[in-house]
């Protein structure tokens, strides 16, 4: 019996495998030109700044830097601006109207609120302060209603989370 060194071991190289680049069709971030295209809202009624991260068909998450030249802070509240809950809500919703918009299933036409459940406010949201919400599709039924969860933080704090559902209109 013959016992080999590990000199006398030796093998033919393993050739490496061979891939095409593989190429993201749908960016991970979208810019505020890109929205506008995707989403009808317009000042004053546009919250969203940015998408940053952006998975198609599940998730995005977007940031609205709050600011307090915004009209609303002129009446809620002059001494002591806070950012309405239901702008806040509003805002995720329109983070996941960018989800909505790019199913490859949507026939076009507008996405509206059918309903919101389980909202809740946490923490005020005031100007300076950068909100960054994470809005995930739940599911999706005939391609005409969509139902999503959405948090809203700042900073690492939530201060609002809602279950969102959409109806598609013509």
């Amino acid at each position: 019996m013959t016992i080999l060194t590990t000199e006398e071991k030796k093998t033919a190289p393993i050739p490496p495998v061979e891939t095409a680049p593989v190429e993201d069709p749908i960016p991970t971030t979208i810019e505020v030109e890109e929205i506008r295209q995707l989403l009808p809202h317009r000042y004053p009624f546009a919250l969203v700044d940015r998408i940053i991260e952006y998975i198609p068909g599940k998730q995005a998450i977007g940031i609205k830097n709050v600011s307090i030249n915004e009209p609303h802070f002129q009446g809620h509240f002059p001494d002591r601006p806070i950012m309405p809950g239901v702008l806040i809500v509003e805002a995720m919703a329109q983070v996941g109207g960018v989800v909505l918009t790019q199913l490859p299933s949507h026939p076009g036409g507008l996405f509206v609120f059918a309903g919101m459940d389980k909202v809740r406010f946490r923490r005020p949201v005031v100007p300076g302060d950068q909100l960054v919400m994470t809005v995930e599709l739940l599911r999706v039924r005939g391609g005409r209603f969509g139902k999503m969860y959405g948090r809203a933080e700042v900073e690492g704090q939530l201060c609002a989370e809602a279950e969102m559902m959409f109806s598609l209109i013509d």
